[in-house]
């Protein structure tokens, strides 16, 4: 892809989420897109909301398990960008209409105090730097149709990067602990929708530990010329499974002594 595609891409998907109306697949339109395209894509996508005046707060980080990467015939996982929209306050209300096929994953928030990068961090680095960790969701949504309607072809893992990796937004929960004072492998939550237990999970479906997670992204960035800034908002993954969020829909995400989350969608 030539970067004026990148920026054509980029403007169909910005589109898609401001009239609600999703583009079709951009693997199919570009084909022969790489990880290095879709992460250009990502970006041009960024800067435009960038210009909007948008601000960014972090980062979230996506395909951590074994069973979405499994599904999507990747080995590693991908990252997006937060922006100050995203965000949303535990107990709120998401309105009619904001997003076009939300859902939810309950994941672990690590908050930054020192900027992070490179190829030589090290897990000790991720610990050093982290301010706190928290209880929290993710709201993912897609811009880009889950298949192609002539074809039956599913998106795939280009689709998703370009797509600010499906995110949409965040909550945290109000708890903040000292990154050792648990051992988030086997941090869990049980994630109800309307009062029904729909996914649990432990912190050891990301990659075995959120903190390597962590570690991923920032020696990723190293091939990007980006890296994590104190202050950033990191989402680690997600160890279970996407709940589908329709309007009316009410999300509590017990997490035990780490914490808990609520979000409703009007």
């Amino acid at each position: 892809m030539t970067p004026d595609q990148h920026t054509e891409a980029a403007a169909q998907l910005l589109r898609a989420e401001e009239t609600g109306q999703q583009c079709g697949l951009l693997s199919l339109a570009y084909p022969g897109m790489t990880l290095e395209d879709a992460y250009a894509v990502q970006k041009a996508l960024v800067t435009q909301k960038l210009a909007q005046g948008r601000r960014k707060i972090g980062w979230k980080i996506g395909l951590t398990s074994r069973a979405m990467q499994q599904a999507l015939n990747i080995t590693t996982p991908d990252s997006g960008v937060l922006l100050d929209d995203m965000a949303f306050a535990s107990g709120s209300s998401v309105p009619e209409g904001r997003f076009i096929q939300p859902r939810v994953e309950a994941e672990i928030a690590f908050v930054m105090k020192a900027p992070l990068a490179g190829r030589d961090c090290t897990h000790d680095d991720i610990l050093k730097a982290t301010e706190y960790v928290a209880p929290s969701l993710e709201i993912l949504d897609t811009r880009i149709l889950r298949a192609d309607p002539a074809t039956g072809q599913a998106r795939i893992i280009t689709d998703t990067i370009s797509d600010n990796a499906a995110n949409a937004g965040i909550v945290m929960g109000s708890a903040r602990h000292r990154v050792d004072a648990f051992d988030l492998r086997r941090v869990g939550a049980i994630l109800k929708r309307d009062g029904v237990v729909e996914e649990t999970g432990l912190g050891a479906g990301v990659l075995d530990d959120p903190v390597t997670s962590v570690l991923w992204l920032a020696r990723r960035m190293a091939d990007y010329g980006q890296q994590i800034e104190a202050g950033d908002i990191v989402l680690s993954g997600s160890f279970i499974r996407p709940v589908e969020c329709p309007s009316g829909t009410q999300i509590h995400a017990d997490f035990a002594d780490f914490g808990s989350v609520e979000i409703s969608f009007l």
